[in-house]
């Protein structure tokens, strides 16, 4: 890589996780820029594409969450113009973007994975509510976590411990998705595991251990300093440590993520890892998981970065 590099970052957007794309997006910046790299930044609207194909970058980084940067569509788009771009491709994002259907994929490939059930806003509109929770309840033990079945950024997650709590938290997930994913909730250590596409192949990152304060990790715990406490490596057994970081390769390699994903899982007091949802563009905030695993391996940001660049171009 030479200073000639030029590199375009998408992030904004118009999704509930714009203002976490914008902090993310600039992170990327600072950290390409101080390699002597021509970085920009871009926002996904009407002037992008035709820019991107006048600019033709080196390589476009889609710092994008929500829909607009991870349900496979821009990507898809970025495929036929011929644009090389950082992370999956838009066939692989769609289907870690759909909790419910990364979830399939991961468990006949064999990994472990919560029961669930998932429900559309029209059949609880049809069925009734009443029915549909009653038929829920009478099928899954208390104990439950409600999310829409699409989204990220713990928007629109509840946890119901009670079954009056249950109308209200598939409402408020209705309020992102259009499907609700109820999951029977496993207790244990909440870890997050990155992958980065290394020369050798998928490598996973050392586990970090997620210990909220309010107990619960959701939007403000996620980017509000001091909200969250968190353990790089994770404190866990070093047995169930390897577990996870297979499973996080499991659902790497079985939904096709290429060059950087994370995957959220709870391991139980036996030391057993659950898959809860893979992510194809991590958070890269200055409280994010996937930056503070790579700080854990002793790399710097900018050299992380620019080897995740590297093999994106490796790859086109």
């Amino acid at each position: 890589m030479t200073s000639t590099t030029t590199v375009v970052v998408l992030s904004g957007g118009i999704s509930h996780e714009r203002d976490v794309s914008l902090r993310s997006g600039r992170r990327v910046v600072d950290a390409l820029s101080r390699l002597g790299w021509h970085v920009t930044t871009a926002e996904p609207d009407a002037k992008l594409l035709p820019a991107l194909l006048e600019q033709r970058p080196d390589v476009v980084w889609p710092a994008l969450h929500g829909a607009s940067g991870e349900d496979g569509s821009l990507r898809a788009l970025l495929d036929v113009s011929g644009l090389t771009y950082i992370g999956s491709t838009g066939p692989s994002a769609r289907l870690a973007w759909d909790k419910p259907t990364s979830k399939r994929v991961v468990g006949t490939a064999g990994g472990d994975t919560p029961a669930s059930v998932t429900l559309t806003r029209d059949v609880f509109r049809e069925i009734g509510a009443r029915s549909a929770i009653d038929t829920i309840l009478g099928s899954m033990p208390e104990g439950l976590v409600v999310k829409p079945a699409r989204g990220g950024s713990a928007q629109g997650v509840t946890v119901v411990e009670s079954a009056d709590q249950l109308p209200r938290a598939l409402m408020d997930a209705f309020t992102y998705a259009d499907e609700a994913l109820i999951e029977q909730r496993i207790v244990g250590t909440e870890i997050a595991v990155g992958v980065i596409d290394a020369d050798g192949g998928p490598e996973a990152l050392p586990a970090v251990e997620i210990v909220p304060r309010s107990g619960f990790y959701g939007f403000e715990e996620r980017y509000t300093a001091g909200e969250t406490r968190f353990y790089t490596p994770a404190r866990i057994d070093p047995a169930a440590a390897a577990s996870a970081g297979e499973l996080a390769l499991l659902a790497h390699r079985s939904m096709g993520l290429r060059h950087l994903s994370r995957a959220d899982l709870i391991v139980d007091p036996d030391g057993r890892p659950w898959f809860l949802e893979s992510n194809v563009m991590p958070g890269l905030t200055e409280t994010s998981l996937l930056p503070q695993a790579l700080l854990s391996t002793g790399r710097d940001l900018s050299s992380a970065y620019a080897a995740i660049t590297e093999r994106a171009l490796a790859d086109a």
